[in-house]
């Protein structure tokens, strides 16, 4: 059987890092905003290329906490308006909605995944105030035009880097860095994963950076004094310890992900079967490796039946979701192309190379005399 992805591998690959880093913090008798915070911070701050790094629970609420601070600032208002991908995961739109915001929906490149700048000016209106930039399946999503507009309307962009720690753009930035913004999710799956929930948000702005660290800390910018209705929302130590623990291995595994991107971009030749295009000159960290096929349900089971596992990334659009149903009309036909046909094969920096030239040899035989 080949994993989709194998969480117990990447854990035993940093096992006694990872078991020392615990038990120090299980000894330590300090569990929340304590010493193992303030070094990650520290740590990913200066890996992403930000001056500040707020820990917090999870990646929905790093995107959330951006835009929940950047209303108690005063820059934006419930009922202004963000472009949003409309292929993204769900939850990029919950923590706009969350906030009173109204996402923009807008439609994705097929060849490469992300937002189509060309179709960005179009959509901004005198109630747009941001624009939320998703990374999707670790490629970079950000281009010159995107940030020309984001300038030209003085809107902020934020970016959604919850699939795409390490990925750079052209010029060195990486990701999470090349916005007003950006929130990181550190979910187990993700190319640098804790070992249950957590996340963070990156930036340059002081206030921001205070204003977050105070709503996900119960609105509490001092012990029992609230200035924000918040919650809580706060990544705890031994999450903290075991992400710097693998932030130093991170550009590593990133490498082991695109070597066997290598194997399926040269290995798969089926007519059935469209592999995305790859990004010149801006980096993929391969988060997940899509693949298109109108016979996506029958290659999956297909797959299963030759003992691969496989995901689909994702397979309702969340403008298809029954919690969204006043967008159920809207027609994004690009996005439901890509939603209806993708299927993402295993990868991971612990996969091996025999095992990904086993998945080319399935996929290649698929449909072979059809």
């Amino acid at each position: 059987m080949i994993k989709f992805l194998d969480l117990q591998r990447i854990t035993q690959k940093y096992g006694d890092e990872i078991h020392e880093a615990v038990t120090r913090v299980v000894d330590s008798g300090y569990y929340l905003q304590g010493a193992e915070n303030k070094r990650f911070e520290t740590d990913y701050a200066a890996y992403i290329g930000s001056q500040y790094c707020v820990g917090c629970g999870n990646g929905l609420d790093a995107l959330t906490w951006i835009y929940r601070a950047y209303i108690e600032m005063g820059v934006m208002q419930p009922g202004d308006e963000v472009i949003v991908p409309a292929n993204t995961f769900i939850a990029s739109l919950l923590a706009l909605t969350d906030n009173g915001l109204v996402p923009v929906l807008a439609e994705p490149r097929f060849d490469t995944l992300e937002l189509d700048d060309s179709r960005l000016e179009a959509l901004i209106t005198p109630k747009t105030r941001s624009v939320l930039l998703v990374h999707l399946y670790g490629r970079c999503a950000y281009t010159e035009e995107i940030g020309r507009l984001c300038q030209k309307y003085n809107l902020k962009l934020v970016e959604d880097n919850a699939q795409a720690q390490g990925c750079r753009y052209t010029d060195g930035r990486h990701t999470g860095a090349l916005g007003d913004a950006a929130g990181h999710s550190f979910y187990p799956g993700k190319n640098l994963g804790a070992l249950g929930d957590a996340g963070a948000v990156t930036c340059n702005d002081k206030e921001l950076a205070d204003t977050i660290r105070a709503l996900a800390n119960y609105g509490s910018q001092r012990k029992y004094v609230f200035r924000y209705t918040g919650r809580n929302s706060r990544m705890d130590e031994i999450q903290a310890a075991v992400l710097d623990v693998k932030l130093p291995h991170l550009d590593e595994d990133n490498n082991a992900r695109r070597a066997i991107a290598d194997i399926y971009y040269n290995g798969i030749k089926n007519t059935h079967v469209t592999l995305p295009v790859r990004l010149e000159g801006k980096q993929n960290v391969y988060h997940l490796f899509p693949v298109f096929c109108e016979h996506r349900d029958e290659l999956q089971e297909y797959l299963k039946e030759q003992g691969i596992e496989t995901l689909i990334h994702y397979p309702i659009p969340p403008h298809k979701q029954e919690c969204y149903s006043q967008w159920s009309s809207l027609s994004l036909p690009v996005t439901e192309k890509i939603h209806s046909q993708e299927l993402s094969l295993p990868i991971s920096q612990v996969m091996t190379a025999d095992e990904a030239d086993e998945v080319v040899r399935a996929i290649n035989a698929f449909r072979k005399n059809v």
